[in-house]
């Protein structure tokens, strides 16, 4: 079983594309602490989404917010300019849940920041617990 679930933070804007015979793919970075580490140490991890999912996260996801990735891990080996042979660890999104509330993130594709709250007052502390029914 191949199967990966990460929740990090967008490290880049998502760049979408579209193959020669039209599929969308959208490619972004996201870094995600490690949990247990006493270093705060970090992981980058390079994510393709592809079709219908490619155009939501181009459309929604900015550099900075916060997704919940759950795909596959692809490896692939490759020759660079200089001749030497890498090896690329690749996520291939299934699915990508925006973690990001709508308010936190300012874009102009119809989500607007929402209003300001009033805070409502705290509520005080009472020792007179005689209307208490019980």
């Amino acid at each position: 079983m191949n199967k990966v679930f990460l929740i990090g933070n967008v490290t880049r804007d998502p760049e979408l594309s579209e193959t020669p015979s039209g599929v969308a793919v959208c490619r972004l970075g996201i870094a995600v602490n490690r949990r247990f580490s006493s270093n705060d140490e970090t992981d980058f991890f390079n994510i393709t989404a592809w079709r219908q999912l490619a155009e939501r996260v181009a459309k929604y996801v900015k550099k900075g917010n916060k997704v919940a990735v759950t795909g596959s891990i692809q490896i692939r080996n490759y020759e660079d300019n200089s001749g030497q042979k890498r090896t690329a660890v690749d996520i291939i999104a299934d699915d990508v849940e925006f973690l990001t509330p709508k308010n936190a993130s300012s874009s102009d594709d119809g989500f607007a920041p929402a209003a300001p709250s009033k805070k409502k007052p705290a509520l005080e502390a009472f020792d007179d617990d005689s209307d208490i029914p019980f």
